[in-house]
């Protein structure tokens, strides 16, 4: 089989049409779809079902991609490996981390981390949803909850801590809660979908000193937005203290109270274990760290 076909293979398989990889590729679309029937007239199989949606791997396609992703990521490390062969850090980083840690406190500080290594290339990934490492989906990830593969090497960094919160606006209307008793008799904002959640226990507010469960007057499936509920007056929401650092209209509520406290982890994969990339960056993480207050 031809590099270059395969190459062009995964890319299809990858993006779901050949007008999307072709753009990737920087082919048009005629070009890549020629390369695929020419792979799959060698092969003597069909790699994909086309579909009026976009391209479905058959059986032998999804096959044949399982290789070329285990292909594809070894190149990337060799290729990474290859780089790093000077003195100085250099190369494509893609880190991953949740969407209100990414966008708020990652962004006012990866200034700083570009502009001291400038010859790596920072990819930034945000979402609240796991990116998957071991298929080089991103080479490092700052997640808050621990990692299950036995294949990735994670570093507790920090604990990272939940309080209440509400908005001034509220507290005058509803009155401020002076136990965790009270919360019973509050409307409480939560995350929803817990699926995609970033830490474990996140709704500890719906279980915080009650016998029964309470029932949330509004669920976000996204930190930063529970943080704009709880500024527009709708209910009471627990929010991460890094989050509300420099936020206006936005007060603690019992603040003697233990709150909620989780770790972050610094994760990669055991094939980057001596990249100079992630060395800086993680050198980078733990001395910014300590300089905040979480």
């Amino acid at each position: 089989m031809d590099w270059d076909k395969l190459r062009i293979f995964h890319t299809v398989a990858t993006a779901g049409s050949f007008t999307h990889a072709g753009k990737t590729l920087g082919l048009s679309q005629s070009a890549v779809s020629r390369q695929i029937r020419t792979l799959e007239e060698s092969l003597q199989t069909s790699l994909f079902n086309r579909h009026a949606r976009g391209l479905i791997l058959t059986d032998e396609g999804e096959t044949l991609f399982e290789t070329t992703k285990d292909l594809v990521s070894k190149i990337h490390v060799t290729e990474q490996q290859i780089l790093e062969g000077t003195e100085s850090p250099r190369g494509k980083l893609k880190i991953t981390t949740t969407t209100s840690f990414g966008s708020t406190w990652m962004m006012h500080n990866i200034k700083k981390f570009i502009d001291k290594y400038p010859e790596i290339d920072v990819q930034l990934l945000i979402g609240d949803g796991d990116y998957d490492l071991l298929t080089r989906q991103a080479d490092v990830a700052i997640r808050f909850h621990p990692s299950d593969h036995l294949d990735l090497i994670q570093r507790q960094i920090a604990t990272f801590h939940y309080h209440l919160y509400a908005s001034p606006t509220y507290l005058n209307d509803y009155g401020r809660p002076k136990s965790g008793e009270d919360l019973d008799n509050h409307k409480l904002i939560t995350y929803g979908d817990l699926s995609t959640s970033p830490i474990l226990n996140i709704n500890w507010v719906l279980d915080y000193c009650t016998k029964v469960k309470r029932k949330p007057v509004l669920e976000v499936n996204n930190i930063y937005g529970v943080l704009q509920a709880v500024k527009s007056g709708i209910g009471i929401g627990s929010l991460p203290d890094y989050l509300v650092q420099g936020s206006t209209n936005i007060v603690p509520i019992l603040e003697d109270h233990q709150g909620h406290e989780f770790p972050a982890y610094f994760v990669y994969t055991q094939e980057l274990k001596n990249s100079k990339r992630i060395a800086a960056f993680k050198d980078f993480i733990l001395h910014e760290f300590k300089k905040t207050v979480f």
